[in-house]
């Protein structure tokens, strides 16, 4: 239990902001009754924005989205991983390649620093329930150089 517990603080130093005292607010995702999503961006020097259609604790597996951020990198390649942790403990880890050279699946892919990538539509994923509890997920965009495209700390409560 002790090496988690480092594992946490480890991953919690090198995505948090920076320690100038000033943080991003954090922004709702969705409130319905049961379920409310929030999250805060953990890259000191950039927010970005991120919505869902659908506030629900039976996910759907074609999730619409909508995403804006501003590149400071390129994005030749890009990957997902996703933490998500309960109570202290690492439930799920997931990495998921967004745009890789030989297979983009969306047009932003091969967007150069600078560029704007708005995204709105649908993203695949596995349907499912949200069981209730409180929930800590560390999402984090990164390029093929491993250089951090867009990093969140989110928090989803379903009662």
């Amino acid at each position: 239990m002790e090496g988690v517990t480092v594992v946490l603080l480890l991953i919690w130093t090198l995505i948090s902001p920076s320690s100038n005292g000033k943080a991003w607010p954090p922004h709702t995702v969705c409130r319905d009754g049961n379920l409310e999503v929030f999250y805060q961006s953990c890259d000191p020097l950039q927010d970005f924005g991120f919505s869902v259609d659908q506030c629900s604790k039976h996910l759907k597996s074609n999730l619409n989205i909508r995403l804006g951020i501003l590149l400071r990198e390129d994005i030749k390649e890009l990957f997902l991983d996703i933490a998500l942790f309960t109570k202290g403990s690492s439930i799920l880890n997931f990495s998921y390649p967004i745009c890789e050279e030989d297979l983009p699946k969306f047009s932003f892919c091969g967007r150069r620093k600078g560029e704007q990538i708005y995204y709105a539509g649908p993203i695949n994923n596995p349907g499912f329930e949200i069981l209730e509890g409180e929930y800590q997920v560390l999402l984090e965009l990164y390029n093929e150089k491993r250089s951090t495209v867009a990093c969140a700390n989110a928090t989803v409560i379903c009662s």
